[in-house]
């Protein structure tokens, strides 16, 4: 039992992480329809930009004080936003319309750039990242020992992954968001910028990225390429939960979270299978419901 809460902690904050980068994918795919390639290398981006601006070039995981870890947050966030902005305008933005092999390509190789800036600043293989949560300790429900910090991870991901679906539905924005994605020739005709909506969508999508990266850096050694891997997961949260779903995609992103950890808790996988089975699980929901786990109708309406 005590096994199993654990998983299901680590997995829900797991999830939590993937299910803010999968809401970019889908949010960006909704009114773009484009898939964001570079998405994961921003998450990464995002996070050293931060990291380099309060700390210096030699990140590690030392102590923040209040007003440092608030620095941190506010400049992940806007970093994200930025880089997002700027690979929609440089990258996506001049093939829409056109063949899709210009948007991937560009996409492609935005990330490509982002890391190699990156590499160029870092040399190092990984780097220890401050935590702006700044929480220790165990708590324990039902016995069971439990980082405090799993659960303020979980807790911070999921309210956010809500309050932004919230604003996407009843904010201006989120209704010019939704016209846009419904029918931009008819958006455009009623007077709604169909660019700078778009452009807003991409910056949010990089926000959260920049927040879902401070969630997920904290307590490992992060590398300039792990992008990739988060990239991959959150586009599998996306498809899982059914692109298009920005419910669906925090759906997925615990479902895939979950599944991790648990092959991590059992004794006949371990670790090493951590990466493979949400990826395996991505495939077997591709293979059965094509449209991921909610309808068609549901993820155009939402």
């Amino acid at each position: 039992m005590s096994v199993a809460l654990q998983a299901l902690v680590a997995g829900l904050a797991a999830g939590a992480v993937y299910g803010l980068v999968g809401f970019g994918f889908t949010l960006v795919y909704r009114l773009a329809r484009v898939l964001p390639f570079a998405h994961g290398d921003l998450v990464v981006g995002a996070v050293f930009t931060a990291v380099l601006a309060v700390v210096g070039s030699t990140p590690v995981a030392l102590g923040l004080d209040p007003a440092r870890s608030l620095a941190l947050v506010a400049l992940a966030l806007a970093a994200g936003a930025a880089l997002s902005a700027a690979t929609y305008l440089g990258a996506v933005r001049p093939f829409l319309g056109h063949d899709v092999t210009g948007w991937a390509i560009g996409g492609i190789a935005a990330g490509l750039l982002v890391r190699g800036v990156l590499g160029l600043v870092l040399p190092a293989q990984a780097y220890a990242v401050p935590d702006p949560l700044r929480l220790s300790g165990v708590v324990h429900p039902a016995g069971t020992p439990v980082p405090v910090r799993l659960l303020a991870v979980a807790a911070v991901g999921l309210a956010v992954g809500i309050a932004a679906d919230r604003y996407a539905v009843r904010s201006r924005l989120g209704r010019a968001m939704r016209a846009v994605a419904d029918d931009p020739e008819a958006a455009s005709l009623v007077g709604v910028p169909v660019d700078r909506v778009r452009l807003a969508a991409f910056a949010l999508a990089g926000a959260l990225a920049g927040l879902a990266g401070l969630l997920y850096a904290p307590g490992r050694a992060l590398a300039i390429d792990a992008g990739v891997v988060l990239g991959l997961k959150g586009a599998a949260a996306a498809l899982i939960g059914g692109l298009g779903s920005v419910r669906g995609a925090l759906a997925g992103g615990l479902a895939l979270g979950v599944v991790e950890q648990a092959a991590v808790a059992t004794p006949a996988l371990g670790a090493a299978y951590a990466d493979v089975l949400p990826l395996a699980l991505l495939v077997v929901v591709l293979a059965l419901r094509p449209q991921g786990l909610r309808s068609p109708y549901r993820a155009a309406v939402e």
